[in-house]
């Protein structure tokens, strides 16, 4: 057989199959933390969600957690969110598979300035998790969205109910964290804030509200909800975690 006739063929057929989209790395779960950042938070409260989120993914605990899951890996994004358009990707998506990927994670989630500001945009903030999640490079058995915040108002961009229909038509699942620090600056204490959570936010498959009731309690409420969400387990539709 003469190579030579055939080989602009071949250079066409290697052309096509460099030109196939890589394949999506299977992970247990894709996770965006969608963190408040609206004008009820300040600098100080901003950091101290980071601490926590850093805090929470780099304990023993999650790390268990991780390690337990079908492939061994997650996939975890951190978002800030605040007025329509002014969606922050603080770290955009990592891989965590054990304490190094995990260190990593957090010293990246601490280091950036804060960029999002403005009045509450739930339903923006809601759709661009969705598009984080449908555009990445990663195929998770689960796609959750965890959302928290210290109000469910909505001041601008998407309806809230609308938006959440959309994401939830996508097979994503949303969790919430209410935020219900009663001695934190400028925040009314909303006692129902997680019923509200529950009824106009959460969605999907054994979906689920953490309340946390104070700074002390607040990275406790984060480490219990990331290992409720990578370990697929349900924590019931709203518990609290109070001093």
């Amino acid at each position: 057989m003469r190579l030579a006739p055939m080989l602009p063929w071949l250079g066409l057929l290697l052309g096509a199959l460099c030109a196939l989209p890589a394949a999506a790395q299977d992970v247990e779960l894709e996770l965006v933390l969608l963190a408040d950042a609206s004008g009820s938070i300040d600098q100080s409260e901003t950091q101290f969600q980071r601490q926590g989120y850093a805090s929470a993914i780099t304990s023993d605990e999650v790390l268990d957690a991780i390690g337990k899951t079908a492939y061994g890996v997650i996939a975890v994004t951190y978002v800030e969110w605040a007025s329509a358009g002014e969606e922050d990707v603080v770290v955009p998506w990592m891989l965590v598979d054990g304490p190094d990927s995990a260190a990593r994670f957090a010293a990246a989630l601490l280091e950036p300035p804060r960029r999002a500001y403005g009045r509450n945009a739930i339903g923006s903030a809601l759709l661009t998790g969705m598009r984080l999640i449908e555009e990445n490079e990663f195929d998770g058995w689960r796609k959750v969205i965890d959302f928290s915040g210290d109000s469910a108002n909505s001041w601008n961009g998407p309806p809230v109910d609308s938006a959440r229909a959309e994401v939830l038509a996508a097979g994503i699942t949303i969790n919430g964290l209410a935020i219900l620090c009663r001695s934190c600056n400028g925040r009314p204490a909303s006692s129902d804030l997680a019923e509200q959570y529950r009824d106009r936010i959460i969605g999907g498959p054994g979906a689920f509200v953490v309340a946390a009731e104070s700074r002390e309690t607040f990275a406790m409420a984060v480490r219990r909800k990331l290992i409720l969400e990578i370990g697929g387990i349900h924590g019931g539709p709203t518990f609290a975690l109070e001093d």
